[in-house]
């Protein structure tokens, strides 16, 4: 899938391209700024320009997939049925050309081909308890952790935001790394420290069956820490050691995997600091984060026209564009909620004019039901009359407007990686901004400061976040020296012996 890679980027063009993204998000900011579910109640279709309502209307499911999000199925040939306007056109182009590359394609990882529910890359031990999905994370971004706090010298991992600890105890008892876990809910910690003892006892019992397999060095469970990180400031916790290196000072690794919003932040902010040698983070929940303080971090970002984002901006960057084409591709039953919902909004207006977008929770089954059905069921789920009178006819006309929906919620997924990027490319602004002191007095791009320790902080990073939705993939031949080209961490130069 094309788009920007970022490590190909100067800081100057890093800038231009924040620069570019607010132009093209303020051009269409009415797009993003809408509620789906107000499709009826703000007639969004008829704020869309007329060609591009010709050239949408009508389209089926798999014909957006294809044609509007650029997400073909295998060996398919793409044939517009009518000429497209260009400025429909230049909207998809600029989409692509101005977001992070989001390699690789959507698509299932090789090690759930055989087994969709178990991962062939882990062993059992660690797969229990383990959803799929988050078996697939831990192991790539815990091998990813290992590299490199080998290549930096790194003598402790921190996990932040660690929940039942399933990526401390892949790093600690997988891969032989010191992990210190802090996480602020004592109860997932206490599932944390039960899931410990729970695997230290099954990998005991497997070494009795194997003894020639047993490792040389004994195995270390995480330190698990219950403690909220607050973004304001910064934990003295999250920094202390251990254990003393023998070497001197700690060198610390900071990882988070699907840090919420403001988490992802305190992480950032703790990179600054002399104990801080690298950082893996995952963030995610974009519409979590504060607002101000959260969004925008940098200086830059910050002072440029049309770079606050709404709530609902930040919401829709938590979408996955490749999964819902997926969905449209397979004609998923599920799309036809969009407009059933949008239906329900329109009837709940006309109850009570003054109760918008109320939270409705959710209808089982929806779309196997018809849509008075699911208005009915919906108006007495936020407290209303479900035998209110409904206009069967405006029911009927607006079921049969459902492919509009989902067109134009696809326009708004087609926008939402520029969102991201933005929110990303941020993130990376601000760190190096926060080495701007190394950069003006002349430091090389793999440092040379009398601070070694320092010497590449941030200003010298040629690095992204990771994406929210990163599955941990295209991390081959990432540690070649010198360590200044690395996707979706940040690092600072190894120090020198």
């Amino acid at each position: 899938m094309p788009g920007v890679s970022v490590r190909g980027l100067s800081y100057e063009e890093r800038r231009q391209l924040a620069v570019n993204l607010t132009r093209v998000l303020s051009l269409y900011r009415s797009i993003l700024d809408a509620y789906i579910i107000e499709f009826f109640t703000d007639n969004l279709w008829g704020t869309l320009p007329c060609s591009w309502q010709e050239a949408l209307d009508g389209l089926t499911p798999p014909q957006l997939a294809t044609l509007l999000l650029e997400v073909p199925r295998e060996g398919e040939v793409v044939r517009y049925r009518s000429v497209w306007p260009l400025t429909l056109l230049a909207l998809k182009s600029t989409a692509r050309a101005l977001a992070f590359t989001r390699m690789p394609g959507f698509q299932t990882p090789s090690e759930f081909l055989e087994n969709p529910s178990q991962s062939s890359r882990l062993t059992a031990p660690f797969r229990k308890h383990v959803r799929p999905k988050k078996q697939h994370e831990i192991r790539r971004l815990g091998e990813l952790v290992k590299k490199l706090s080998d290549v930096t010298a790194c003598t402790q991992v921190v996990d932040v935001g660690s929940g039942q600890g399933h990526l401390s105890r892949f790093m600690s008892l997988g891969l032989g790394l010191k992990v210190k876990s802090i996480e602020g809910d004592q109860r997932l910690v206490g599932r944390a420290q039960h899931l410990d003892r729970e695997l230290l006892q099954t990998l005991e019992k497997g070494d009795q069956r194997n003894p020639q397999g047993v490792q040389a060095s004994p195995r270390r469970s995480p330190h698990h820490v219950v403690r909220w990180v607050d973004a304001t400031a910064l934990c003295e916790e999250l920094l202390l050691p251990l254990e003393t290196s023998p070497r001197g000072g700690a060198r610390l690794l900071l990882t988070g995997l699907h840090a919420c919003g403001d988490l992802s932040v305190a992480l950032l902010r703790h990179f600054s600091c002399p104990e801080v040698a690298a950082l893996a983070l995952v963030g995610c929940c974009y519409m979590k984060l504060s607002d101000p303080g959260g969004y925008p971090l940098s200086r830059w970002v910050a002072a440029l026209p049309g770079s606050q984002l709404s709530y609902r901006l930040r919401e829709g960057a938590c979408h996955a564009l490749e999964e819902y084409a997926e969905r449209l591709q397979d004609e998923a039953p599920g799309l036809r909620t969009h407009c059933y919902r949008a239906a329900l909004e329109t009837a709940i207006r006309g109850a009570r004019p003054e109760l918008r977008r109320p939270g409705v929770q959710g209808i089982p089954r929806a779309h196997e039901i018809k849509i008075e059905q699911y208005v009915r069921r919906g108006l007495q789920r936020v407290g209303l009359d479900p035998q209110l009178p409904l206009d069967a006819a405006a029911l009927g006309a607006q079921q049969a407007q459902e492919n509009r929906v989902v067109a134009f919620f696809s326009l708004t997924l087609l926008l939402a990686p520029l969102v991201e990027t933005l929110i990303l490319l941020d993130r990376l602004l601000y760190i190096q901004e926060q080495g701007e002191g190394d950069l003006q007095q002349g430091s090389g791009p793999t440092g040379s400061s009398s601070r070694p320790h320092r010497s590449s902080l941030a200003g010298n990073c040629q690095a992204t976040c990771f994406s929210h939705q990163w599955d941990g993939s295209g991390m081959q031949g990432l540690f070649r020296p010198p360590l200044v080209c690395i996707p979706g961490v940040h690092c600072k130069r190894a120090p020198q012996h």
